[in-house]
This record gives structure tokens, sequence and C-alpha cells, in this order.
């Protein structure tokens, strides 16, 4: 009597462990070597800075959040290297040979790299969506500090619509005193102005919390006007300075959910240069993605011996890994200038890319 397999998920077998275990643990190795160059040519480049901090600060605030956030910006990178390394030693010792021989499909072949490639996935958007947000709060306060400063604390004619109908003016903004100067707010209903506030100042205290000074409320009902005067006032205006006083990497500090709260809070206040957020946001998903294509790309290149050994893989890796990253880097300057919208810049060399991750399988496989 002939028994017919049964169809379902096949447990990992010793070679799947193995494979992932050579995967992963070249992933870690690769990082910690790149990691360690990289450190030692940042103190290089900032020991004066350095010099002036206080060590606790220097490796606490800046070395223990800069780690982390270099291996996750470049880990597509690190995914390649670590693919074409142990799979060109595996094919150069013949053991790809070996397994395809004893009746192993290439496809079957691929699923461990993929298991791998979903593992380093996962944790790419773990760091980059929970934890390294808010380690970059501190390592881009240490910069500002002690390297270079690029925080924004003035802004000068703010305008913003706070609030579906409610337009805030301020003529300056100094964030170092949180004080703002000859402010106004004005309400619209049915486009008609029902209520105008000006102040001579506005200072911010917590959250949506602001202290007018200084303060002229008219309000408009038909022909009619009310005007109350005053020195000081508490009130609750639905914006604060992080919304007008955007600095330099301000989307690194946001975690995935508060960066996607923050756009859409932006967009209907009708705030117009938040390209670097949604790049921000889009990247990070495209990141994870990246991991599969280039872990499919990398495993059909150097499954096979080549004439000059593993530096040829190695040197093709390192050349579409880096094109990856700089074809990247490229369209999101699209996105910032307006050529294209964020979704499209961010995944187009992901698409691309996955044109030639099918085509090197098809042609490996074969």
């Amino acid at each position: 009597m002939s028994s017919r397999p049964t169809m379902g998920w096949n447990p990992l077998s010793l070679l799947d462990l193995y494979i992932i275990k050579k995967f992963l643990g070249t992933y870690v190795f690769a990082i910690m070597l790149i990691l360690a160059i990289t450190v030692v040519f940042d103190i290089n480049e900032k020991l004066d800075a350095f010099m002036q901090a206080p060590l606790k600060a220097t490796i606490f605030d800046y070395f223990l959040n800069f780690l982390p956030y270099f291996a996750n910006q470049f880990s597509p990178l690190f995914v390649f290297i670590a693919v074409i390394f142990f799979t060109s030693k595996l094919a150069d010792n013949s053991e790809i040979i070996a397994m395809l021989s004893s009746g192993m499909s290439f496809r079957r072949l691929l699923r461990p790299y993929l298991i791998s490639a979903a593992v380093i996935a996962v944790a790419t958007y773990v760091l980059s969506a929970y934890i390294i947000p808010p380690a970059n709060v501190k390592r881009i306060a240490y910069t500002n500090t002690y390297v270079k400063n690029r925080r924004v604390d003035y802004g000068d004619n703010i305008m913003m619509q706070v609030a579906p109908g409610q337009i805030a003016y301020m003529s300056r903004y100094d964030n170092t005193t949180k004080t703002g100067y000859r402010f106004s707010l004005e309400l619209f209903k049915e486009k008609k102005l029902v209520s105008r506030m000006q102040a001579q100042s506005i200072k911010w205290d917590t959250l949506y919390r602001w202290q007018v000074r200084d303060y002229v409320i008219r309000d408009f009902e038909g022909n009619r006007e009310k005007i109350t005067r005053g020195y000081q006032l508490d009130t609750v205006i639905p914006f604060e300075p992080r919304d007008f006083l955007i600095s330099r990497n301000d989307q690194e500090t946001l975690s995935t959910p508060q960066l996607r709260q923050y756009i859409e809070r932006q967009k209907q206040r009708g705030v117009a240069n938040i390209q670097a957020f949604e790049i921000e946001y889009q990247k990070r998903y495209a990141m994870c993605a990246a991991a599969f294509i280039l872990t499919v790309i990398g495993m059909s290149l150097s499954s096979k011996k080549v004439k000059g050994g593993m530096g040829v893989n190695i040197g093709i890796g390192l050349l579409l890994s880096f094109s990856y990253i700089l074809f990247m880097t490229v369209t999101s300057s699209f996105a910032v200038s307006g050529i294209t919208s964020p979704l499209v810049a961010m995944w187009i060399p992901n698409i691309i890319y996955t044109v030639i991750a099918i085509l090197l399988y098809l042609k490996a496989s074969r």
C-alpha cells in the first residue's frame, strides 16, 4: 500500500538550521566588523568634540545609540555581504552541488535563506519603528551640544492652520525662551471671520498649553463686535513648536506610529514641507522588503562556482549593494524636489531590484 505525502509545512531540517545559522552568524559578524571600523573613523573625525564632552555622555548618549542606528541604516549592505560571503564559501566547497545532487530543488534551497531574511526584516522594522527613534533623541542632542548644532531654535513669519477654520500667525518665535511675538489667532466659520485674538507675545508651556500676554479678542456677530482685553490668559491652542520648527533629522526621532500621526496632522494643517517625514516613513517599510530582495539576488549570484573564486562574487555583491543604497538616496531626492511622491521614490529601487532578483533566480535555478 503506497502512502501519499501529506501537504503542509515541513519542519526545518538540520540543513535548514545549518544555513540559517551560517546566514545570521555571518550577518552579525559583518555588522560587528564594519561597526568596529566605523567607530575608529568616527573617533578620528570627532576627536575634538569627544575630548570636550563627558566620557559617560560620549559612551552612553552617543556611541550606544549611534551604533544601532548605523547598523540599521546599512542593513541591506550587511545582508548582501553575509549572503554573498557564506554562500560563495558553500559553493567553493561543493556543498551546494551536493545539496542539489541529493534531489533538493533550488527553490527548496532558498527556503532557509528567506526565513533568515524574515528574521532580519522583523528585527529591522522593530528597531527602526520603536527602539532607534527614542535613542536618536539622545544621539542628536549630543551632536547638537558637542559636535555641531543643527537644531532650529528660531522661526519668522509662521502661519499655519492649527485646526479646521483656525489660522495662527507669529511674526517670530524663539525656542530658547519658548516665546512667540506679535501673535494672532483667527477663527473662520463658513468662510466668515467670527473671532480674532491678537497678542504682543505668547509663551509655550507643555503640549498644547500656551500663555497669551497683552491680548485683545474681537468676537464678530453680524454687524456687532465684542472686544475683550487682558494682560495674561492661559489657553489651549492645538499646535506646538515642533509643528513649525523643523530641524534636520527630526523625522528620525519619531516612532512609526508617531511619524504617521505627525504626517496626517501636518497635512490637515496644510503644511507642505514634510517630505523628509514621509520619506522616512516609507523608507522603514522599504528597508524590510530589501532584506528579501537582496537575499535572493545574493544567493542566486553566489550559488555556483565562478572563475576567480569568492572574490568575484564579493566584488559583484558589494557593487550591487552600494548601487542599491545610492539608488535609494537618489530617488529620495526626487521626492524632496517634488518630482515624485515619497511612496514611489522609496519603492522604485525595490521594484527594479525585484526584477533583477527574479531574473537572477530563474537563471541560477536552471
